[in-house]
């Protein structure tokens, strides 16, 4: 079973994805909030497939952490799709990320995306 870490600091949009995930057969962990040194670890603990990430956190800069991911040798080769409410694609994929969804999108695709990826 393929592995999703979800971040994101929006309660519903963590639900809502959760939901879609595991009926798409996906097993998920979801991160709300937490410091980048947390979310960090976090990611090197469960060693999901792809995380999806926000961009604008109450308490982390998704930027910020996509940085430092790409620089840690243990978790650099990480699959990172990127979302916003803002138009920020081409600082994301600039910064490392594989891919970026602007929100509100629609479920396929972000499930669509994942299948390319994933299988």
């Amino acid at each position: 079973m393929k592995k999703v870490m979800l971040v994101d600091d929006d309660l519903t949009m963590r639900s809502l994805l959760k939901t879609l995930l595991e009926l798409e057969g996906y097993q998920v962990i979801v991160k709300g909030e937490g410091e980048e040194n947390v979310i960090i670890e976090s990611l090197r603990q469960e060693k999901p497939n792809v995380l999806i990430l926000d961009v604008f956190l109450h308490h982390a800069n998704g930027m910020s952490l996509l940085h430092k991911i790409r620089q840690a040798t243990d978790i650099q080769d990480t699959t990172v799709l990127m979302t916003s409410g803002m138009d920020v694609k081409d600082q994301c994929l600039e910064n490392g990320a594989n891919g970026f969804l602007l929100k509100p999108y629609m479920p396929d695709q972000l499930t669509d995306w994942l299948h390319t990826i994933c299988d």
